[in-house]
């Protein structure tokens, strides 16, 4: 059985850093994109940040240079550290995978970010 399971939510305040974890198991086939999306209160689900296996990386212009997205492909892990969070940052946070490269496949369950101001 697929499963995407997060770790490393919480709350902190403004300024402060959390780092998301991202575990994959009962994959038997490569992944070509892991990638984290976020969903506010009463918003969209949008993307975060996502990373092929060849580490080529993608942020939203929101984060960019402020999160930083790594993986271990060995793992099919993918973590998100997240530094200077601000209140706005506040959402869930879901881990994707996408194997082929396109849609995402498959979802984690969310791991809740909360930034106090």
């Amino acid at each position: 059985q697929v499963q995407l399971v997060e770790s490393g939510g919480g709350l902190v305040q403004a300024g402060g850093s959390l780092r998301l974890s991202c575990l994959g198991s009962g994959f038997t086939f490569s992944i070509n994109v892991m990638g984290w999306y976020r969903q506010a209160p009463g918003k969209q689900r949008e993307l975060v940040a996502d990373i092929n296996r060849g580490g080529s990386t993608n942020y939203a212009v929101s984060v960019k240079g402020r999160f930083t997205i790594s993986r271990d492909n060995s793992r099919n892990t993918v973590r998100l550290q997240m530094n200077s969070l601000k209140p706005e940052d506040t959402a869930v946070y879901y881990c994707g995978a996408a194997p082929g490269g396109g849609a995402i496949n498959y979802w984690g369950q969310g791991t809740r970010v909360t930034v106090s101001s």
